[in-house]
């Protein structure tokens, strides 16, 4: 099993790793969920970003494409949207 201390930075204070652990613990499950959905929107929203200013004349559907191919495989990716990542790129 992996312990949550080896997953953090190893740059971190050992005395802010205890007050985040804490604080963590203390978060009652709807706010832990808020707290990864802030982050997941986060990291789609960067992503958005990343596919606009590399594709800045495509069509919102082939940015939304190119996000979605960051997080679903390539046969999902073709099945359900027929988009060729290994043709397309993501």
């Amino acid at each position: 099993m992996v312990s949550y201390s080896s997953l953090m930075p190893n740059d971190t204070d050992p005395r802010i790793e205890a007050f985040l652990v804490e604080g963590y613990r203390r978060m009652s499950a709807p706010q832990k969920f808020e707290r990864v959905s802030a982050l997941t929107r986060s990291v789609q929203e960067l992503a958005m970003l990343d596919v606009r200013r590399r594709y800045p004349n495509a069509e919102s559907r082939e940015h939304a494409l190119r996000v979605a191919s960051r997080w679903l495989s390539a046969k999902v990716m073709h099945d359900a949207f027929q988009w060729d990542v290994e043709e397309a790129g993501y």
